[in-house]
């Protein structure tokens, strides 16, 4: 789990550090424009890092199901040969499906206009300032995206259901209470990730839907990459003891 969990937060440290700076840029300093191969650039880590976690979210939920549903075999199943090819299949994976999205994408003629409503390159709305017929490109930006998204969530949910009815099984409440604990924090990451990504690639593009797509596409790769270490961090014992020890000294320092 926490081999998983290392990967995860070099992923998200990634995916905010190439959205976030030029995001600050555009506010601080009004620097709103981005050159033809930065924003390739820019939309290949994007795409890349955020398949891949999609990905990963859903190998994580493949090793809680295998640690709660069958735990006598969890070190044989989830050895280390074994996470090292789940981890290098996910990254193969996500960046493979980035390349083939970017080459599609700025294969186009981009001559209808050079202003995009939005504060990072992304495919919808490169797509619509193309001069050049897109229907194929959006055809293979939603097989492509499909093919990342629903085996995820396939397996997410198909690995969640039968931990459920394992969980139902365990007669001692103190169990069924460790099981769930276990699977609380990846339960609610996975819904804040999937539910925000969804609405920004599944709403209606219109004018008036284009501020909650932007408050959208902050949420996931910004404050989502910073509240996921707080997610699992708040959820072991160990560091909540460790809280709770400093908080009692810092208040024993200033009444003394």
């Amino acid at each position: 789990m926490y081999f998983f969990l290392s990967n995860l937060s070099a992923i998200d440290l990634l995916y905010a550090s190439d959205i976030a700076p030029k995001m600050l840029e555009g506010l601080y300093f009004g620097k709103t424009s981005i050159s033809y191969y930065c924003c390739a650039i820019q939309l290949f880590i994007f795409c890349a890092l955020g398949s891949t976690e999609c990905m990963l979210f859903a190998v994580m939920a493949y090793d809680r199901y295998v640690a709660i549903c069958n735990p006598l075999s969890y070190n044989l199943i989830m050895r280390q040969r074994m996470c090292l090819g789940l981890m290098l299949g996910v990254y193969t994976a996500g960046f493979l499906h980035s390349l083939i999205e970017i080459c599609c994408t700025f294969h186009l003629s981009f001559c209808a206009s050079n202003v995009l409503h939005h504060f990072v390159c992304d495919f919808p709305q490169l797509l619509s300032i193309s001069c050049t017929d897109t229907s194929l490109n959006e055809r293979i930006l939603l097989i492509f995206s499909s093919s990342v998204t629903v085996p995820s969530i396939m397996v997410i949910l198909g690995s969640y259901l039968s931990i459920f009815i394992s969980i139902l099984k365990i007669k001692v409440p103190e169990g069924r209470k460790k099981a769930y604990s276990t699977c609380a924090s990846h339960i609610i990451a996975v819904t804040l990730l999937y539910s925000s990504v969804l609405y920004v690639y599944l709403s209606p593009k219109s004018p008036s839907s284009r501020d909650n797509v932007n408050m959208a596409t902050v949420f996931y790769t910004v404050v989502l990459p910073m509240l996921n270490p707080l997610i699992y961090s708040l959820r072991n014992k160990d560091i909540k003891l460790a809280i709770i020890r400093s908080s009692q000294s810092m208040l024993q320092r200033r009444k003394s």
